[in-house]
């Protein structure tokens, strides 16, 4: 795959909130765009081609399609066979069933340790993001991307009603719609903030913080994460960038 530069610019910005609109009608398109603008992302800190990459938390294969294409050789983790099946009925290949809580992989063993929007789906988020630093070797990177649960879409499909409270808005969704929320508060979706998430990765003894930035956001805009309190509203999705030592 021919990996166009990053530019975190407007254009870029607009492209991405646009198709995030259509993420659960059209998830192809919403996920194909994300997958390659990670890629070219990811690419601006580590060439990966060649390198092994493990997908925490990979679902259905986007991602790790997408960092095929870029030369990678991807091992896809993921606790749940549902989701890696619902794509096209078939296990993404390189795929392997496992929690992100306890990765089924050795200590220092990854060139790149990848994980997109599932930070905010576990228990333990620090948990996760320990095990993705443990099997990362000395050099590699770990690249970390969440919601954030003051975010505008915080709350998921629910948003933006968790404002009021993740139970709250999870019992408006079942009046609403007939059924409960696909991602239910307290349960497959926990509220992570951007001042835990730096928090942890600042007091990180076998990891440096390479960067810190708001996934969506162009460059120009990327200061809010420095800025308490408006971060956690304004952000909508953190990135973490670490390289082991």
């Amino acid at each position: 795959m021919d990996i166009p530069p990053f530019r975190a610019d407007l254009a870029r910005s607009v492209r991405l909130f646009a198709a995030f609109r259509k993420e659960q009608s059209d998830p192809e398109l919403f996920y194909g765009l994300l997958a390659r603008d990670t890629v070219a992302q990811l690419s601006a800190f580590v060439l990966l081609d060649g390198q092994l990459v493990v997908d925490v938390g990979g679902g259905a294969g986007y991602f790790a399609e997408a960092l095929r294409g870029a030369g990678a050789r991807i091992v896809c983790v993921d606790v749940d066979a549902g989701e890696m099946t619902a794509r096209n009925g078939a296990m993404p290949a390189g795929s392997v069933l496992g929690s992100a809580l306890r990765l089924p992989l050795r200590s220092g063993t990854v060139d790149v340790c990848f994980s997109s929007n599932v930070l905010e789906h576990v228990p333990d988020p620090y948990l996760m993001a320990g095990e993705m630093v443990r099997v990362t070797r000395p050099g590699g990177l770990v690249y970390l991307s969440f919601t954030n649960w003051l975010s505008p879409w915080g709350g998921h499909e629910t948003s933006p009603w968790h404002y009021l409270g993740g139970h709250h808005a999870a019992r408006r969704y079942l009046r609403r719609h007939g059924r409960p929320p696909k991602n239910m508060y307290g349960e497959s979706m926990f509220g992570v903030s951007i001042a835990s998430a730096i928090r942890w990765a600042r007091r990180q003894t076998q990891a440096d913080v390479v960067a810190v930035l708001p996934r969506y956001l162009p460059a120009w805009a990327w200061w809010v994460t420095r800025v308490p309190g408006v971060r956690e509203f304004v952000t909508w999705n953190l990135v973490l960038v670490l390289r082991r030592r």
